[in-house]
């Protein structure tokens, strides 16, 4: 009687045991139910060359020294570039004289049209401190591949010989250095971008 008492409680114990491991080798091969938070600054701007709408060429060095917003588009765009750059005018209303420490482009993603005679005419619809940027379609690819940006020429099922360009809309907003600091869809409210840039133009002590 005493060795059948003994033998269950050994059993008993070893079960123990054995789930007792079971779950702990569970737990330590588990999912984490919260993913590690990233760190690291985001790959986004770097080098580009274009053309002002008076034919300068320019390039991503002549921005170093002051924050810059970034905007990409077309002027044959129907609705989010002309959305998004009434947004940007609207906060540059906002932040006042204080705008002008701050650089704007909206660098077009159809320079086959865009010439810099039609973005200079299609940029007065907007505030004058955003400044239009064209180029080779070269060049604007490699823009649009240094900011992350997506665009696609598409042609129209309707008219032949006509297309639009399907695109990503979002601003970037970079430091004086040209390092990424933050990005806006493009109908964020202006009050909101207005807030960033003078963040932005008045860091923090």
């Amino acid at each position: 009687m005493m060795t059948s008492r003994f033998g269950v409680v050994a059993a008993t114990g070893a079960l123990v045991g054995i789930i007792a491991a079971l779950l702990v080798a569970n737990h330590q091969g588990a999912t984490p139910t919260k993913p590690p938070a990233a760190t690291g600054t985001a790959q986004i701007g770097g080098p580009f060359s274009l053309l002002k709408t008076d034919g300068t060429a320019v390039s991503n060095t002549d921005y170093i020294g002051k924050p810059l917003l970034v905007y990409f588009g077309f002027t044959n765009c129907p609705d989010i570039c002309p959305a998004g750059l009434q947004v940007i005018s609207s906060a540059l209303d906002t932040v006042g004289t204080d705008a002008d420490k701050l650089s704007v482009v909206f660098i077009s993603l159809d320079p086959e049209r865009d010439t810099p005679a039609k973005l200079g005419a299609y940029m007065k619809s907007f505030h004058p401190a955003i400044q239009g940027l064209t180029g080779s379609l070269d060049g604007t690819t490699a823009a649009a591949k240094a900011y992350r940006v997506y665009f696609k020429k598409v042609p129209s099922d309707t008219t032949p010989g006509d297309y639009s360009i399907d695109h990503s809309g979002f601003m970037y907003l970079m430091n004086k250095d040209g390092i990424y600091a933050q990005h806006f869809p493009h109908n964020v409210a202006a009050e909101k971008l207005a807030t960033a840039i003078s963040k932005a133009i008045k860091p923090a002590p």
